[in-house]
């Protein structure tokens, strides 16, 4: 029988660890949390000095009946919830809930491993520790704040615009970013500049050089008309261009420091194309574990959720070892390891890392699925970039004059790719970098030719989820678990949009900031917001008392939310119609949103109650019956093509079809990228898409 009984979060992690530790423990798993506030009401009693009402979550009544049976046949618990703020108080709850605080005969710790291995797991049992309840008032005091501004301020909302809508104490102030950089966007009024290029050829060269224009006779950099151009131009006929100035040198490329969690989602979207929620899906899955063959199921990367860069001592060690063994000792990194993090960086935490650096991506390519692949590849071609040298590029710059009119040409090239020969940024384009001939100083080149061109200034550019994490975190608002649930919140309530990448604020949320911003200004407030951020880092670490951050929270919350019950008006905001008319009445349908997304409704309800589903449009005519194929997805939210006509048409097709038909047989095509290819798989015609 085990004497030993491990809890863990994930029910995933348990068959892993099982195996790290044989038969003497036993491993069972909360499924996350057990006990919160209770939904039906607020759970905090304001009269008795903020105490919390705890409830067990529903559903967790069976979880803990089977803990609780686990419990008594075991010696030792150990606690071995996530690493993190939610994680000790996940045990906390735990402990309370199974009532392990009351029993006499029993020993219960608190560990804590970054990854799960067997080295890690092992070591977490010989440093067991107690609760730490500064953690877990801090997450109290997150929770209870949320709890505040959520539950006082919906309710108002639903009044005063419509039912579903929320306000969070995050999620509110992403959005207010969001609309504030909408009005930067419509307000920016463009100006117009001018550049100008000189194609210019050293003698016995067979090619022009390209040179830019850096300043005229008066030393004016900026061109801010055709006038002006024109100016500059005319000034410039029949003026000697002579080399002025060379200079050779070298620059360093610095390599990338390892993934936060907030630098991961980012680069996962720009590289990947990875939402952040399916980021943090993907990388719980590699953090949890993998069945990777030849080693079992294994933990692939660090935790998850974490704001530090530090590298423990020993995977700083190993991957150095490993960089010199394939890549040569030259391409190992000299400087030392990040030591120590700084503000408000939690530095009990390690940068997001593979487990083994000597599980290349291409070692556990079949193991993975594509998506786990993907990311374990980013994650991995970081670390490793991390702890190699800089790159070096051989540079040269050049100074043309012509009477005072200057223009500069520049080139480089790579003399030591370094860390590059692992890791590219997706923001790093490859430098395309012309070719100099050999010019000497005094020098005069042939004036090929004089290109100039009209620009205009661009406004700031829309907030992609990678730019909005990014914002948020300089910003000092949330913290790296909670990016991906706020942006997900904001999207679900229809607060924005996202086409191409880019978020857009809509009516809706347009309504619900102007609220926000009227009556609850503090909510909105980034500073105030970032100040509360700090106050929470406070708690966790010992030096202030949670109920005096919550104390100085609530009374002008209250006093808000009262004014806002007197004083808001009313918002009527129309739903939007579609092509559909109902069939029962003839009025036409409106789209409206369900626990399960949109489905289409007769506005005449209560009238007429006629509901039906919502799908959206290809304009494609069905290959078996000529009605339109619409997009659908399966109860897992796989998107599919079926027919409009379901269920008298039963066409299916998990590719977009398309209006061409195989020349070869006869059967419809499907877009696979920017080919066309025949849905007939023993047909096999492929061919390119006449719009990519």
């Amino acid at each position: 029988m085990a004497s030993n009984l491990v809890i863990v979060e994930s029910p995933a992690k348990v068959k892993t660890i099982k195996k790290f530790l044989g038969s003497s423990y036993e491993v069972d798993a909360s499924g996350g949390h057990v006990r919160d506030f209770p939904k039906s009401q607020f759970g905090i009693d304001v009269d008795n000095d903020f105490e919390p009402k705890y409830i067990t979550i529903r559903g967790k009544g069976e979880v803990l009946a089977r803990l609780r049976k686990e419990v008594k046949k075991a010696d030792k618990i150990y606690l071995a919830t996530d690493p993190d703020r939610e994680g000790e108080a996940i045990s906390w709850h735990l402990l309370k809930a199974l009532k392990l605080d009351e029993v006499k005969d029993k020993k219960v710790y608190r560990i804590s491993f970054n990854e799960i291995t067997k080295n890690a797991v092992k070591t977490s049992l010989k440093e067991p520790r107690a609760i730490d309840m500064n953690l877990v008032d801090a997450q109290q005091a997150r929770r209870m704040l949320d709890r505040m501004v959520g539950y006082s301020i919906s309710p108002i909302l639903w009044e005063k615009v419509k039912r579903g809508l929320s306000a969070g104490r995050v999620q509110s102030v992403a959005l207010r970013m969001i609309c504030d950089r909408e009005d930067e966007i419509a307000a920016f009024i463009p100006e117009e500049y001018w550049s100008l290029e000189a194609g210019l050829k050293a003698p016995g060269a067979r090619k022009p050089m390209t040179a830019r224009f850096h300043h005229d006779q008066n030393g004016r950099t900026e061109i801010r008309s055709r006038a002006e151009m024109e100016e500059i131009r005319s000034f410039l006929e029949g003026k000697k261009f002579l080399v002025e100035e060379i200079k050779n040198g070298e620059r360093t490329k610095k390599p990338p420091i390892p993934f936060t969690t907030s630098t991961m989602q980012q680069e996962a979207s720009k590289a990947l194309n990875f939402s952040t929620q399916k980021t943090m899906r993907v990388a719980q899955q590699l953090y949890e574990g993998v069945d990777v063959k030849g080693h079992g199921t294994i933990g692939l990367i660090t935790y998850l959720r974490t704001d530090s860069t530090r590298v423990a001592e020993e995977a700083d060690k190993t991957a150095r070892a490993f960089i010199e063994e394939q890549y040569g000792s030259q391409y190992v990194s000299q400087r030392e390891s990040e030591k120590k993090a700084s503000g408000k960086i939690q530095d009990a935490h390690e940068a997001i890392r593979p487990t083994n650096i000597a599980l290349t991506p291409t070692q556990v390519k079949e193991s993975l699925s594509r998506d786990q692949f993907r990311l374990y590849q980013l994650i991995w071609k970081r670390f490793a970039a991390s702890r190699m040298a800089a790159a070096v590029y051989e540079t040269t710059s050049v100074k043309i004059g012509a009477e005072g009119v200057q223009f500069t040409m520049t080139a480089s090239r790579v003399k030591f790719d370094g860390f590059m020969s692992v890791y590219m940024e997706a923001d790093d384009k490859e430098e395309k970098n012309q070719l100099l001939a050999k010019l000497e100083k005094g020098q005069e080149l042939e004036l090929v030719s004089l290109e100039d061109a009209q620009h205009f200034t661009q406004p700031p550019a829309h907030y992609t989820e990678a730019s909005l994490v990014k914002a948020l975190e300089e910003q000092g608002i949330g913290r790296p678990s909670t990016y991906a649930p706020t942006i997900t919140t904001i999207l679900s309530r229809r607060y924005i949009t996202k086409e191409n990448k880019n978020l857009y604020v809509t009516e809706l949320g347009e309504v619900v900031n102007r609220i926000m911003k009227q009556c609850f200004p503090s909510i909105v407030d980034l500073t105030f917001t970032a100040n509360l951020e700090f106050l929470l880092d406070s708690v966790g670490e010992g030096n202030t008392s949670w109920k005096t951050v919550v104390r100085n929270f609530y009374p002008d919350l209250c006093e808000a939310v009262e004014e806002a019950k007197e004083t808001l008006e009313t918002v009527h905001i129309a739903d939007e119609e579609s092509d559909e008319l109902c069939e029962l009445c003839g009025r036409r349908m409106v789209i409206k949103y369900g626990p399960h997304g949109k489905f289409l409704a007769c506005p005449g309800f209560p009238e007429c109650r006629n509901t039906k589903p919502y799908f959206e449009k290809t304009g494609i005519p069905c290959p078996k019956c000529g009605k339109e194929v619409v997009i659908k997805k399966t109860k897992k939210g796989r998107k599919f093509y079926g027919c409009e006509g379901n269920p008298e048409c039963d066409f299916i097709s998990w590719q977009k079809p398309s209006r061409e038909k195989c020349p070869e047989c006869g059967s419809y095509m499907v877009e696979k990228g920017n080919k066309l290819a025949c849905s007939n798989e023993q047909c096999g015609f492929v061919k390119n898409r006449q719009d990519s």
